[in-house]
């Protein structure tokens, strides 16, 4: 599903414009974006969380040459499904 398919049917379960489904999505992604920049976490009870963690600097190895690099340290997003997200998926 890509980011049009979802506001068609955020739009049909709402029944929110698209117009307005499509505000809402981009306010979400804006706030959620803005809070993680931050360190706040995220957590949408039933749905999952949102966090930020800091992965360390490590060596790695390019797979064509076999040369071991350097890979620099940076942050990374997670999403941790919510027990009940998961069991609907499954």
């Amino acid at each position: 599903m890509n980011k049009s398919e979802l506001v068609d049917a955020m739009a049909s379960k709402s029944g929110l414009s698209k117009a307005d489904s499509k505000r809402a999505l981009e306010g979400f992604i804006a706030a959620t974006e803005q809070a993680l920049k931050k360190g706040d976490k995220i957590s949408l009870v039933g749905f999952g969380s949102f966090s930020v963690s800091k992965r360390a600097a490590r060596t790695g190895r390019n797979p064509q040459t076999g040369k071991e690099i350097k890979i620099a340290a940076k942050k990374v997003v997670k999403f941790k499904a919510g027990a009940e997200l998961s069991g609907k998926v499954n």
